[in-house]
């Protein structure tokens, strides 16, 4: 059984910096991207970004020049550094893996940016 461990997340203010990262584990397996996921309440799950096996990016174009998404396919492991953060970017933050049997979620972190 895969499961995902994410970082703490926590309270920022506006224009720090938070760096995440989320661990697969279990056992052996293959898979094709993992990435970050927003939510805020009563809203859906929308895509931060995502890294692929062959490490192949995508972001938001809310993110774009602040978030950088980075992994380690041989740990399973994959990073989201956010930079210049905004109080729009709170939000809970879920960790997602792509295998070829489905997807992962993991558990799911606050993220609070203050002004």
């Amino acid at each position: 059984q895969v499961q995902l461990v994410e970082s703490r997340g926590g309270t920022v203010q506006a224009g720090g910096s938070l760096r995440r990262s989320c661990l697969a584990s279990g056992s052996a397996f293959s898979l094709n991207a993992m990435g970050w996921y927003s939510q805020a309440p009563g809203n859906k799950r929308e895509l931060v970004a995502i890294i692929t096996s062959g490490y192949n990016t995508n972001d938001a174009d809310s993110v774009k020049g602040r978030f950088t998404i980075s992994g380690e396919k041989a740990k399973k492991k994959v990073y989201l550094q956010m930079d210049s953060l905004k109080p729009e970017d709170t939000d809970i933050y879920y960790c997602k893996l792509i295998r070829p049997s489905g997807t992962v979620w993991g558990q799911g972190t606050q993220v609070t940016v203050t002004s």
